[in-house]
């Protein structure tokens, strides 16, 4: 009995080059989102500054929204990340404010988030999947660090204002001047964490 054939071997991957592509198309969207608006941004637009098919775009992801979610989860863990100290301060919910501020105004995965609410407002699909991908998991990093700090004593909301309220008094100013084009001073963000938290040196 003839001695069975070695099997081929399998082609490589290519993952190197896919994950080279998928960030080009992160970054394409990126880039015409601010040039361009949400309403005027395509696949084909994409595809064409990413340098890539649009069936390879269409292969890992089934929107434009998806792909601004990819880029907005992964831009936000890189460049705002929610605190993880076991017992944060008042100064480390008012610096994150401040970073949140500033992602908002100056980043261009601040756009996409900015867009993403807006979206949102008229786009059941979008809400849906802009809560579960993005807003819900970051919204429960965020209330854990401030349930931490009030916890131990280091931040005091007003009576009857848990977490998630204390949260949507901070940040609510801060996104709403956003949304309209207006800039953010750090005196807003500092008088919202002195009447929402309690006043504390800086």
């Amino acid at each position: 009995m003839p001695a069975a054939s070695p099997q081929p071997r399998r082609p490589r991957s290519g993952s190197r080059r896919d994950e080279a592509a998928r960030l080009d198309v992160l970054h394409a969207a990126d880039d015409l989102l601010v040039e361009c608006g949400f309403g005027a941004l395509t696949i084909e637009a994409i595809a064409r500054r990413a340098g890539v098919a649009k069936q390879t775009i269409y292969r890992w992801w089934p929107s434009k929204v998806e792909i601004l979610l990819d880029t907005l989860v992964e831009d936000s863990e890189k460049r705002l990340p929610v605190p993880k100290t076991q017992t944060p301060t008042v100064e480390t919910v008012r610096d994150y404010l401040h970073g949140f501020a500033r992602f908002l105004t100056d980043d261009p995965a601040g756009t996409v988030l900015l867009t993403l609410i807006a979206e949102s407002q008229h786009n059941a699909a979008t809400a849906k999947s802009f809560e579960e991908r993005y807003l819900g998991p970051r919204r429960e990093q965020e209330r854990a660090m401030l349930a931490r700090a009030i916890d131990a004593g280091e931040a005091t909301p007003p009576p009857g204002l848990g977490p998630d309220a204390a949260f949507d008094a901070l940040v609510g100013p801060i996104v709403y001047r956003a949304l309209t084009g207006a800039s953010v001073p750090e005196g807003l963000v500092n008088s919202l964490v002195d009447t929402v938290l309690g006043r504390r040196a800086r």
